[in-house]
């Protein structure tokens, strides 16, 4: 019966034969719209939150600030929320994934990546280029499982800098403020990962372009050193995918200064990041964020002196 589970199957106790309840309610996690001609999904991948809070944005002495613009805009201040947006974009037969999520686990609050594909009607064998923004986990382990790529018709393109740094005999973390002591074993995974992609792993230049101009990779070095945006364009139809430029919709934009502690390079994250929001207020270039609310959608507003404001796109459903 569609919609239904046992009730053993739901809570694994032993109940009356016939007996059944519905599957829980879950909120939707796929978004379709379009991108010019271009049909396109946004697919949540998990639901998560950083309990240090603010412990993680930098400069320290600006908490407070801080947590006063999350107290007057409704904000939670116990936590900031992790969202995993994937953008899945089809051309023609053919299929582009920007970044890949954490990949399955063991934790149902992550890792849907895969379902939310076939909710869209997306093969892992239809995805034929994949684009790495960089290889932190959230970006880069959803691209290969148990040694090997999960979509087998896909290339995987990043920049040399990217590649460079994670192969490098001691990768430089040495001006980030994250936690230093899960270094090591990170610097193995993203290895591990790039040996399992093999040679589906391409190098690509900053202004790369692909499907006849409709996708470019941009240089937008910071967050880590071959840290990408993507652009994606039909007809008269833009899309800047902004990637980890911001990791909170209100803070990253309130100050373009703030930083987070996963920043490799925090100067020079705020130097890419006032760049790219100063661009996009003044071209009003339709945005997607990898860490902004889901479905991601909307555009970068100037408001007073150095500030600036998320807008995002009401949702429309096709």
């Amino acid at each position: 019966m569609s919609g239904l589970a046992t009730v053993g199957e739901r809570l694994g106790a032993e109940v009356p034969a016939g007996a059944q309840v519905r599957a829980a309610f879950r909120n939707p996690y796929v978004y379709k719209f379009k991108i010019g001609e271009l049909e396109a999904f946004s697919i949540s991948d998990c639901h998560l939150a950083f309990r240090e809070g603010l412990g993680l944005m930098w400069p320290e002495e600006e908490r407070p600030v801080m947590l006063e613009e999350l107290v007057r805009h409704g904000e939670a201040t116990d936590a900031l929320p992790l969202y995993v947006n994937i953008l899945a974009v089809r051309i023609g037969k053919e299929v582009a994934l920007f970044d890949a999520g954490f990949g399955r686990g063991n934790n149902p609050e992550m890792g849907w990546l895969m379902d939310g594909l076939a909710a869209a009607g997306i093969a892992p064998e239809e995805v034929t280029a994949g684009f790495l923004s960089h290889s932190h986990a959230d970006h880069l382990n959803g691209f290969a499982a148990d040694g090997k790529p999960v979509f087998p018709n896909a290339k995987v393109y990043l920049l040399e800098a990217e590649l460079n740094f994670w192969r490098g005999e001691h990768p430089d973390f040495s001006k980030s403020k994250r936690d230093k002591t899960s270094l090591p074993r990170m610097v193995q995974e993203v290895r591990e990962k790039f040996d399992a992609l093999g040679v589906k792993l391409h190098v690509v230049k900053d202004g790369a372009e692909f499907f006849d101009g409709k996708i470019s990779v941009e240089a937008a070095p910071g967050h880590t050193d071959g840290h990408a945006c993507f652009r994606i364009r039909s007809g008269k139809e833009e899309l800047l995918h902004l990637t980890d430029l911001a990791h909170h919709s209100l803070l990253m934009f309130a100050d373009p200064e703030w930083t987070i502690a996963f920043d490799h390079d925090p100067v020079q994250s705020v130097v890419t990041r006032k760049k790219y929001w100063k661009q996009a207020a003044e071209k009003h270039t339709r945005c997607y964020g990898f860490h902004l609310p889901w479905p991601g959608l909307g555009r970068i507003v100037s408001t007073e002196g150095k500030a600036y404001r998320w807008w995002a796109e009401p949702s429309t459903w096709l």
